[in-house]
C-alpha cells in the first residue's frame, strides 16, 4: 500500500509526524507537504509565481505553496508513481460544517480526489495535539480497515474525518454524519499598525447553527470518530427545475 500525506499546517507540524510515524509501520509512505501554515487556503493553486520542492531533514518534502499546491505537484511527476491513498492531516483543530469551504486540509485531500485517488481528510477536533497518539493510531486502525476490505480499489471517493482529543479507549466508534451549519462569522477585528493604518483580521468562526442528530457537530459532542462523505459537485441539483422555469421567463419577448 502506497500513501501520500500532505497538510496544511506546515512540514513540521506535530500532527503530519504523527501521523507518518502511525503509517509507516503498515505502507509505503511518503510526505509532501507546505513548507509554512497554509490554514484556510481551500483548493488555491499557485499559478503565476514558481513553485520549489526542498528536502527536510526528517525526510519529507516541502513545498512554497498550498495543500492542493503538493498534492498537484506530487501526482503530476513527483512522485513517479501513483498512491493508493492520500491523507491529508492531522490538522490541529476540527473541520466540520461550514469550515469544510475553507479548509486547507480538506482542499489537499479533494486534490487527490480530483485525481481519481481514495482520499481523506483527517482533523482532531479540539487545537493542541491533545492525545494526538491516539488520533493517529485511529487512523491507521482505519486505513487497514478499508485495505482489508477493499476499499481503495473502488472508485475514489472523499472522506472528512474529525478525531476527538480523547484517550484511545475513550474514543467512540465512527459515525457516519452530514455536514452542519454554523452561524455567520463573527465581525472582522480592526486595529492600528504601528504607522496608524487600520488592519483587518478575519473574524472567529461562528457558533454552530445546525447541529442536530445525524450532524457532524452532533457526533463529536458526544465523542465520536466523525466521518463525512464529500462531493465537489456544487451544482444544485434540487433547484434545477425552478431555475428552469426562471429562465422561461427571463427569456420571454419583452413587452413593450
Amino acid at each position: 500500500m502506497k500513501i501520500l500525506i500532505s497538510n496544511d499546517d506546515g512540514f513540521r507540524a506535530e500532527g503530519i509526524v504523527a501521523l507518518f510515524n502511525a503509517l509507516k509501520t503498515v505502507a509505503d509512505v511518503e510526505v509532501v507537504a507546505p513548507e509554512h501554515n497554509n490554514s484556510a487556503k481551500s483548493n488555491a493553486l499557485t499559478l503565476h509565481t514558481p513553485l520549489y520542492v526542498h528536502h527536510a531533514d526528517n525526510g519529507f518534502r516541502y513545498v512554497n505553496g498550498t495543500p492542493a499546491d503538493c498534492v498537484h505537484i506530487a501526482l503530476t511527476g513527483l512522485l513517479g508513481y501513483r498512491p493508493d491513498l492520500v491523507i491529508s492531516g492531522i490538522n490541529n483543530g476540527a473541520n466540520m460544517g461550514d469550515d469544510t469551504l475553507y479548509s486547507g486540509t480538506v482542499g489537499a485531500a479533494m486534490e487527490g480526489f480530483l485525481f481519481g485517488i481514495p482520499s481523506i481528510a483527517v482533523s482532531q477536533m479540539e487545537k493542541g495535539w491533545g492525545h494526538l497518539d491516539a488520533a493517529a493510531q485511529t487512523v491507521k486502525t482505519m486505513v487497514l480497515q478499508m485495505q482489508a476490505v477493499s476499499m481503495l480499489e473502488t472508485k475514489p471517493w472523499l472522506l472528512n474525518v474529525n478525531i476527538p482529543n480523547l484517550p484511545l479507549a475513550q474514543i467512540k466508534p465512527a459515525k457516519l454524519c452530514r455536514l452542519g451549519r454554523r452561524h455567520s462569522a463573527e465581525p472582522v477585528i480592526t486595529q492600528l499598525d504601528p504607522r496608524g493604518q487600520t488592519m483587518y483580521w478575519i473574524g472567529n468562526a461562528g457558533a454552530a447553527m445546525d447541529d442536530s442528530e445525524g450532524t457532524d457537530f452532533h457526533a463529536a459532542s458526544h465523542g465520536h470518530v466523525v466521518v463525512t462523505p464529500l462531493k465537489v459537485d456544487l451544482s444544485d441539483h434540487d433547484q434545477l427545475g425552478h431555475w428552469s422555469d426562471v429562465f422561461v421567463r427571463l427569456n420571454a419577448p419583452a413587452i413593450a
